[in-house]
């Protein structure tokens, strides 16, 4: 009989471990799919500002646009929480879309070699910051998942898992951004 509830004992402490290491497993793989999230918009915004010299040179008199982009861009910079960079993602996106409205006017500079070449980086870092967004959402999906079913709750309560969350996009931001000429 004692070997019974030893081996029960054995088992729980086991499956707590086992819960406590899924746990501890998810949460880092939120942390790793952030930083991948950050790396790909910290390439966008190393673009920005060679797109906006580059439109700049022949709208110079679309001041505020340019205005617009430059401060978004350094908000998104200046973001903190997943929240504050959703937040700040959206303006950026709507400030790039002014400026790529303004650039459809110009069609001397949609020809130019280096704003074909800055557009195809944008666009493919466009698609790569949607597939981490993705992929952090649905790590973020995973973990509150087991976070929250009984009896991996207490577990996670006890040991101050907390919850954490998705990045979300605003209804007129859900576009990807237009860089089509």
């Amino acid at each position: 009989m004692t070997y019974v509830l030893l081996g029960i004992v054995v088992l729980v402490v086991l499956y707590v471990v086992y819960l406590y290491n899924n746990l501890i497993v998810l949460r880092n793989r939120i942390d790793n799919a952030w930083s991948q999230i950050d790396v790909q918009l910290r390439r966008r915004y190393d673009l920005i500002p060679n797109l906006v010299e580059t439109v700049k040179g022949y709208a110079t008199h679309e001041r505020e646009v340019f205005e617009r982009v430059t401060a978004a861009r350094a908000r998104a910079i200046a973001a903190g929480s997943v929240g504050e960079q959703s937040q700040a993602e959206n303006m950026l996106n709507q400030a790039l879309r002014s400026l790529f409205a303004v650039a459809e006017n110009y069609p001397q500079l949609r020809a130019t070699e280096n704003f074909q070449q800055l557009q195809e980086e944008l666009s493919g870092t466009e698609s790569k910051i949607a597939f981490a967004r993705q992929f952090y959402n649905d790590t973020v999906l995973r973990y509150e998942n087991l976070r929250q079913v009984f009896p991996t709750s207490i577990l996670a309560n006890t040991f101050g898992f907390r919850g954490r969350e998705y990045f979300e996009m605003e209804d007129a931001a859900r576009q990807p951004v237009k860089v089509q000429f």
